[in-house]
């Protein structure tokens, strides 16, 4: 298990991290959610030392992370890391090496993974001749090719296509099958909450949720309303609530959970047709723009 206890890292006067501590298991998938400048990527490069914290520690299986435990880790930077003029499958081979693996086993494990991500037959192109998803596999590889047991990765969807999104979900979920502890950052919340079991959202530096998906959905105190009357939005007279999103001629209101639907519902009939009615957990969006909004006490 990966521990962040109590990092704090101060820039001059800009608070980067302000006492953030989470845990990541192994063989979960985790999303680490926040907005621009939020404590994100501080954290991942405390983690592998890059960063020094002002206080607070980062501890694996019990014991705090030193160069032989950061072996074992693997890391996909959100800026590209990679050499544009060198081959793939060299790169791949070098990286291995890099984490201790003989040459022999290092070519054969970066050829079984340019297999399993589709560019088997690539091995000998130099990155710069490969598309931006291509690219973005390869990185991949370059941060799973010594089979770690932590995975960090900063937007690791950043720029893919639909089906490239696609394929790298999948590979992280066979990653995580195998007691892999991965952990990654994103801004597409929808693929967040698709992809990964627990979530940790930081916000100036503070963690301000975090847990199962699907428990703090259903612990949440709001919950997703959508009316449709005669075919159109309906926005109920409530004393408080927010609208999240309208997309497909729905829009979805963020309220209590303690409204009173009946009365709800009454006025939507007053009003027309009720043709939807829906009321049901938020989504993993409306739990991230409430936790922000709470821990900046809006």
């Amino acid at each position: 298990m990966l521990e962040i206890r109590d990092l704090t890292k101060r820039y001059g006067d800009v608070v980067a991290l302000d006492g953030a501590s989470f845990t990541v298991a192994q063989g979960r998938i985790v999303g680490f959610l926040g907005p621009n400048g939020a404590g994100k990527t501080t954290t991942m490069r405390a983690i592998f030392g890059l960063v020094r914290p002002d206080r607070g520690e980062v501890r694996w299986k019990g014991r705090p992370v030193g160069p032989e435990e950061r072996a074992r880790f693997g890391y996909m930077p959100e800026e590209r890391g990679l050499y544009p003029k060198m081959k793939v499958g060299d790169q791949l081979t070098y990286f291995a090496e890099l984490s201790g693996m003989d040459g022999a086993a290092a070519r054969e494990t970066a050829t079984g993974w340019l297999q399993r991500l589709g560019l088997g037959d690539r091995a000998e192109a130099r990155l710069e001749e490969l598309s931006h998803g291509n690219q973005q596999r390869v990185q991949l590889a370059a941060a799973l090719v010594h089979d770690p047991e932590l995975a960090v990765l900063d937007e690791p969807f950043s720029g893919l296509d639909p089906l490239g999104v696609e394929s790298m979900a999948e590979m992280l979920a066979q990653t995580a099958a195998t007691g892999v502890a991965v952990v990654f950052s994103s801004h597409q919340l929808d693929l967040v909450e698709d992809v990964c079991q627990d979530v940790v959202i930081i916000d100036h530096g503070k963690i301000v949720l975090a847990g199962v998906v699907e428990e703090l959905k259903a612990a949440s105190s709001h919950r997703s309303l959508a009316v449709t009357v005669n075919g159109e939005p309906y926005v109920p007279v409530l004393p408080s609530g927010t609208v999240t999103s309208k997309q497909d001629g729905r829009l979805r209101v963020l309220v209590d959970a303690s409204v009173d639907l009946e009365e709800i519902l009454a006025s939507a009939r007053r009003a027309g047709e009720v043709t939807a009615f829906s009321f049901e957990p938020p989504s993993l969006t409306d739990l991230f723009l409430a936790a922000v909004s709470e821990g900046r006490g809006a």
